[in-house]
């Protein structure tokens, strides 16, 4: 008479063989995912960046409301089409233009219809109490954006109407690239001048102008105010403009936007 085995071994038996079979079953899915993941281009330094820089896009409190944004009609004439969405957005002005050009950057479903570059990043936003809005970004809004007037000028259309539709207080529109005034967006469009965003807008008081958050590596450290002419000023030093400008009586903005963002004139 053969000796009976162990109970203990028989349930070891018993779990190696299912153990073998899990492994059989997923081993072959491990290995796909594993390909995938090799097989996925490398996250760029610009796009890790703006995972960790980018503010949330909406608030919970916020009410939402169905922004209209711009992006290329895809018919390869430089049109833009508007696009509705729905979205928490804040009452501020500010804050609420941040949210808009954080999505105008996101880009659409269809990736051929975006018109600004994926790597972008909007470092700084913040306006003046005449409407001027001051949008900082990052260099590959420059290095990116497709060099021609048409692919150029399809990129700030898009900023200046998002905001128009979304920002009513938006008059003007400055764009510096990491806190630089730059001669030209990508060798054609000139960026020393400020674009016409809404000739009816409504300017903002002193007392509803946040200060101008100071961006990542002194990148607002060459923002300049909007009236006669003068070197470039600190974020300390435009906010003190700012009030300055808005301490006055009351004038109208110019029929012609002004070329530059200048210092103004300081009285004896």
């Amino acid at each position: 008479m053969m000796p009976m085995t162990p109970r203990w071994r028989i349930y070891l038996i018993v779990m190696l063989g299912i153990a073998v079979i899990i492994a059989a079953i997923y081993f072959p899915i491990l290995k796909k995912r594993l390909r995938q993941s090799v097989q996925a281009p490398p996250q760029s330094e610009e796009q890790a960046r703006r995972e960790l820089t980018q503010p949330t896009a909406a608030n919970a409190n916020s009410p939402v409301t169905k922004a209209k944004l711009f992006w290329s009609s895809g018919a390869g004439d430089g049109s833009l089409m508007a696009v509705s969405i729905e979205l928490p957005l804040s009452r501020e002005p500010t804050q609420r233009a941040k949210q808009v050009l954080n999505t105008l950057l996101a880009g659409p479903v269809d990736a051929e219809l975006r018109t600004l570059p994926p790597d972008a990043v909007l470092l700084a936003f913040y306006m003046l109490p005449d409407g001027t809005a001051v949008a900082d970004f990052s260099e590959a809004m420059a290095t990116a954006t497709p060099s021609g007037i048409e692919s150029e000028q399809m990129a700030v259309d898009s900023i200046s109407k998002t905001l128009e539709a979304n920002v009513p207080q938006v008059r003007w529109l400055k764009i510096l690239i990491h806190g630089q005034e730059v001669d030209a967006l990508a060798g054609h469009l000139d960026l020393t001048r400020t674009f016409l965003v809404n000739a009816r807008a409504v300017p903002m008081t002193a007392a509803s102008v946040p200060a101008p958050a100071a961006a990542p590596r002194g990148s607002g450290d060459s923002a300049k105010s909007p009236a006669a002419t003068g070197p470039p000023i600190s974020g300390k030093s435009a906010a003190n403009a700012t009030a300055k400008s808005a301490a006055g009586a009351q004038k109208l903005t110019p029929a012609t936007p002004p070329s530059k963002l200048t210092q103004p004139t300081q009285k004896p």
